[in-house]
């Protein structure tokens, strides 16, 4: 006898399904926009009219048993085919311009100076810009009619498809007058917290003080009252106070490579690290022809842009000389 997909057990199904993904009844629940108790009665009524467990409920998480993972597989298959079949067929008699949601440094600093160059090769595609860096999974893009968006972060999409286009790499940098007006910062060791400018969230979900965190970790350096520096929620603002010779930001070389080649900025002590954030390309499953190429182009301009990186910085992450800080002071002067 065949099963009818009643209402009821589709609605035990999703619960199941994003319970499973989350491993959690109450961020299953918050995806949902309903109560974590009714999550778990959903999936106690599955359970029920399957007579079987899918979960072995644990005091500290959720684990799936065998029958649940097969259950999940299908379901996760079934619903990410259901949602790139409606996404195209939304889509067919829908020629408007691609909504692309962007983090907002990224998108004011290297993606559109490119975009010209994308217009005149794709006139056909429209294309509009977002800032944002909320994050994302597969959701909250069907609900928002999010069709494509970059985001600067760690990955680990399992939902959505997500391509690294670009990866980043960490350096301090300061103005030539700020250089100058501090002939003492020789090595990273002459680093003053007050000094330091700050983007207090690089990606949804980062240490306020991550990257800097992170970069004083590789040197090998403890900078005192490091946090006493100003701080910004866009690492573009952080970018400009150095540029206007108000401290030293972390700069990520998609967003500084351009100052340093004119100038402006001053890579100060030649010590770049690999940051754990990359840039990736991340669309909805069943995209478009017009993504797909969106998704290309950037490929393509991504590895344009770290052979331009690799002829201007040594990516090499050695150990600051004072031969590094002595180029930079003859360079702005």
């Amino acid at each position: 006898m065949a099963t009818v997909l009643s209402s009821s057990l589709l609605g035990w199904l999703r619960c199941f399904e994003a319970a499973a993904r989350h491993s959690n009844f109450t961020l299953a629940a918050r995806e949902l926009c309903i109560t974590q108790g009714a999550v778990s009665q959903q999936v106690k009524q599955l359970e029920q009219w399957l007579q079987r467990p899918l979960f072995l409920r644990t005091p500290r998480a959720l684990v799936v048993t065998p029958d649940g993972e097969r259950l999940r597989f299908v379901l996760r298959e079934s619903f990410q085919a259901i949602e790139g079949t409606l996404t195209q067929l939304r889509r067919q008699d829908h020629a408007g311009p691609i909504a692309l949601s962007c983090s907002p440094s990224f998108a004011m600093r290297w993606l559109t100076p490119r975009l010209s160059e994308f217009f005149r090769d794709h006139a056909d595609i429209g294309l509009r810009v977002y800032g944002e860096f909320h994050a994302l999974d597969r959701t909250r893009m069907v609900r928002d009619g999010i069709e494509a968006a970059v985001r600067f972060d760690p990955g680990g999409y399992a939902d959505l498809k997500a391509r690294q286009f670009l990866d980043e790499w960490l350096l301090p940098v300061a103005s030539p007058a700020f250089v100058a007006a501090h002939p003492e910062l020789r090595t990273p060791r002459d680093l003053r917290g007050a000094m330091l400018l700050h983007d207090v969230s690089p990606w949804d979900g980062a240490g306020e003080f991550a990257e800097w965190r992170r970069w004083l970790a590789h040197a090998g350096v403890e900078v005192p009252d490091f946090e006493q520096g100003h701080r910004f929620n866009l690492s573009q603002l952080a970018i400009s106070a150095a540029l206007t010779g108000q401290g030293i930001a972390m700069g990520r070389t998609a967003l500084v490579l351009e100052d340093i080649e004119t100038g402006r900025l001053v890579d100060l002590f030649g010590v770049h690290v690999r940051s754990e954030a990359s840039y990736y390309f991340v669309s909805a499953h069943g995209q478009s022809p017009q993504v797909a190429t969106v998704e290309e182009w950037l490929v393509a301009e991504g590895a344009r842009f770290e052979a331009q990186r690799g002829r201007v910085l040594d990516l090499a992450p050695a150990r600051p000389a004072p031969a590094a800080r002595r180029r930079a002071t003859r360079r702005q002067g």
